[in-house]
C-alpha cells in the first residue's frame, strides 16, 4: 500500500511545483523581455540627438521608476492592473509617433522603437498576468489530504514497532514539509525572498539604480 501512496503523493508534488516553476520561469523572462525592449529603445533614440532623445529618454526613466517604486509593490500584494496603461509609456509612444524621420536610418529607428515598446507593453502584461497566479486551494487540499493519508499508511505498515512506525512518519513528515516549503517560497513569483526583483529594469538606466 505505501509505495503507490508515496509514488502518488511524488507526481502531484511534482504536477503542482510544475505550475510554479513555469510562472517563475514566465515571469523572469518577461521581465528580462521588459527591460530588452526599453534597452533597444533608448539605443536608437540616439538617431534622434537633441530634445527628441532627451524627451524619450525622460520619459523611459520615468516609466521604470514608476513600475520600481509602484508597480513592483502592487504586483507583490496581487494588486497591479493591466486595465490601467502606464502614462510614461503611452507619452513616449506618442512622441516616437510624432518624430520626423528624414533619412532612412531614422525611419528604421522610428519603427524599431515603435516595436520595442510595444515588446515591452505586451512584457508587462505577461508579468502582471503571472503576479496574479497561484497554486489554488483544491491543489493545496488535495496535497494535504494525500500527505495524511501517506503518514497513515506508514504508521499502519509500522504498527507492530512503535519506534519503528514514529521514526518513518518524522521522516515523510519532513519530506512533505520541505516539498510544501519549497512550493511555498515559489508559488508566487514576485513576493518574499526569492521573489523576482526589478534589478533587469533598473540597469537600464544606471541613474536610477544609484538613487535606490
Amino acid at each position: 500500500m505505501l509505495p503507490p501512496l508515496g509514488i502518488l503523493f511524488g507526481l502531484f508534488v511534482a504536477f503542482t511545483a510544475a505550475q510554479v516553476w513555469g510562472d517563475n520561469d514566465r515571469a523572469s523572462t518577461a521581465v528580462d523581455r521588459e527591460a530588452t525592449s526599453l534597452s533597444s529603445v533608448l539605443f536608437m533614440a540616439s538617431n534622434f540627438p537633441g530634445e527628441p532623445e532627451a524627451k524619450i529618454r525622460s520619459l523611459i526613466h520615468d516609466y521604470i521608476e514608476q513600475v520600481t517604486t509602484q508597480e513592483w509593490p502592487e504586483m507583490a500584494q496581487r494588486a497591479a492592473h493591466l486595465r490601467i496603461t502606464p502614462q510614461p509609456l503611452a507619452d513616449a509612444l506618442k512622441a516616437i509617433f510624432a518624430l520626423a524621420a528624414s533619412t532612412p536610418s531614422q525611419m528604421t529607428a522610428q519603427h524599431e522603437m515603435i516595436t520595442a515598446l510595444d515588446n515591452a507593453l505586451d512584457a508587462r502584461r505577461q508579468r502582471i498576468i503571472v503576479s496574479q497566479s497561484q497554486v489554488n486551494l483544491v491543489k493545496w487540499s488535495c496535497l494535504l489530504v494525500q500527505a495524511i493519508c501517506m503518514l497513515i499508511a506508514v504508521a499502519m505498515v509500522h504498527s507492530d514497532n512503535r519506534r519503528t512506525a514514529a521514526i518513518a512518519m518524522a521522516l515523510y513528515a519532513a519530506g512533505v514539509a520541505v516539498s510544501v516549503l519549497l512550493i511555498l517560497a515559489h508559488d508566487r513569483p514576485f513576493t518574499g525572498d526569492v521573489a523576482i526583483g526589478s534589478s533587469p529594469l533598473r540597469h537600464v538606466m544606471p541613474e536610477i539604480e544609484a538613487s535606490q
